[in-house]
């Protein structure tokens, strides 16, 4: 009977928890994570990638019903999982002003107990790595992007203009020096030898996979991969360098007008070039703070603060 008993009374209190759950999306991968106050207790799950701008309502919510919800169920050990969850906080790739009410509202049709926030991916990053302090914020893997932050907003955004046309200091642009330095000579014949025989990859291949394949800044971010593996080359820590310093010059020296100079950074580019970042950042009268290779922690933090 005192078995019993106590577990009605833990089903009872986990039904009565506040529980928080933080998306940290992109348009290829989505981690979330789930938390009822307790230290050390935090659930992580990752689903595929949601991005409100190139997907309609029914796919959205095929995947929070499909994937979201039954791995909730798992890690809670809750069939009523959905319902728990109280705060539902979404950042993410392509969650702009003019598309955040529709991923708003598909949030609020699943979990039904909940209050909503959705924002972009910067300022997501802002208050993993400030909180609720002003500071420069980048964001460092596949793309790019930066901002100044105030403790709240986001008051100045150098547009990041997309791999094509800038991105600077990301893998897809340092994937773009790389390429260009094996076959136009700017890097020995033997790291494009070297390059070329780990990747089982041709000349014709490399065409391929950037001009007709999709997805070509993922494959250029592809490269960050071998030029960490190798990174004790100088040629290619010059260039990691060099891709960095292109990104202050064009990108954080435009917030030095707001007084700031700490610089903090999420993303796997600056989390496996660290070094070499706060290198750059130094050239430039910066100082590098946090670098993180994931926000989705700093976000639950940051959550947590403001239900205190």
């Amino acid at each position: 009977m005192k078995v019993f008993y106590f577990e009605v009374f833990c089903t009872f209190a986990s039904k009565t928890k506040r529980m928080i759950l933080i998306a940290d999306s992109g348009s290829t991968k989505t981690d979330w994570i789930v938390s009822g106050g307790e230290a050390n207790n935090d659930k992580v799950i990752s689903t595929q990638g949601i991005n409100p701008f190139h997907q309609s309502d029914s796919e959205i919510e095929l995947i929070l019903k499909n994937e979201v919800l039954p791995r909730l169920i798992s890690v809670l050990a809750d069939t009523d999982a959905a319902n728990l969850i109280k705060s539902v906080a979404f950042y993410g790739a392509g969650c702009t002003e003019s598309v955040q009410p529709k991923m708003k509202n598909c949030l609020s049709e699943t979990f039904v107990e909940a209050k909503v926030e959705v924002a972009g991916d910067l300022l997501g990053a802002a208050r993993a790595l400030c909180g609720s302090t002003s500071g420069i914020v980048c964001i460092l893997g596949t793309g790019s992007n930066s901002c100044f932050y105030d403790g709240k907003t986001i008051v100045k955004n150098v547009p990041p203009l997309g791999y094509i046309l800038g991105d600077e200091g990301s893998g897809a642009a340092l994937g773009k020096l790389f390429i260009n330095g094996m076959f136009k000579g700017g890097l020995p014949e033997a790291i494009r030898e070297l390059y070329l025989r780990e990747e089982n990859l041709t000349y014709q291949d490399i065409i391929e996979n950037v001009y007709r394949k999709p997805l070509a800044n993922r494959y250029l971010a592809s490269t960050a991969k071998f030029i960490n593996r190798h990174f004790d080359l100088p040629e290619l820590e010059a260039l990691v360098r060099q891709n960095f310093e292109l990104f202050f010059e064009r990108n954080v020296c435009e917030y030095a007008s707001y007084g700031a100079k700490n610089v903090s950074a999420i993303g796997s580019i600056a989390y496996h070039f660290r070094s070499t970042f706060e290198k750059a950042a130094a050239k430039f009268g910066f100082e590098a703070d946090r670098v993180e290779q994931s926000p989705i922690r700093g976000m639950l933090a940051y959550h947590h603060s403001k239900q205190a």
